[in-house]
């Protein structure tokens, strides 16, 4: 840990937040002095502290340790590049168009690169109207099933929540052609291109 690396990002933060150190070390219950010798690189905060502090700065606490905000490189408008997290225990979903840090239920996430679908993996899919009727003999079971689908084209992301012991059939609006994602909770997260 480089403290002088801590503190300045300490302090840069604080002040984006408009915070003083005195409002700061009282969000925190600690006395102002300790926040001015972290930011002039004399010390670290408490191990204790770090999460409410992280909290009170708006960083994760990777980033406040490594004292460095790493901007991302934009992804300029291209939906088709969007990263999917799904989180093992609670089966929330995350997206991010760039790479991300992120954790849900205590534990660390990886950004899922989609695999191809191909033979019975691949998704029934009918143009029907103004949508796309997607279906699929897929087990539907508690432990086994697709939590979502999801149409990606050039500006747009439209998904669909699944349950389990539900039929797979859902409805999507027909925005052209795009990549549609789907996530089976056994096997990952899948790519298959609508036309």
């Amino acid at each position: 840990m480089d403290q002088v690396k801590i503190g300045g990002l300490i302090r840069t933060l604080r002040m984006q937040q408009g915070l003083t150190q005195k409002a700061l070390a009282e969000a925190i219950g600690i006395g102002d002095k300790a926040v001015s010798k972290w930011e002039r690189g004399l010390g670290c905060p408490d191990v204790s502290l770090l999460p409410e502090l992280s909290t009170v700065l708006g960083v994760g606490l990777e980033t406040l340790l490594s004292g460095e905000l790493n901007a991302n490189d934009q992804e300029r408008g291209n939906m088709k590049k969007l990263k999917c997290c799904v989180c093992p225990d609670c089966g929330n979903l995350i997206t991010a168009t760039s790479e991300v840090g992120v954790s849900c239920c205590g534990r660390t996430l990886l950004l899922m690169e989609p695999q191809k679908a191909e033979g019975e993996d691949r998704l029934s899919i009918e143009k029907m109207d103004d949508s796309w009727f997607v279906s699929s003999p897929h087990p539907m079971t508690k432990d086994h099933y697709i939590s979502f689908v999801a149409l990606l084209t050039g500006d747009t992301l439209f998904l669909r929540r699944l349950y389990p012991e539900w039929d797979l059939q859902t409805r999507i609006p027909c925005f052209g052609h795009g990549i549609l994602l789907w996530y089976c909770t056994q096997h990952g997260l899948f790519r298959q291109l609508i036309r």
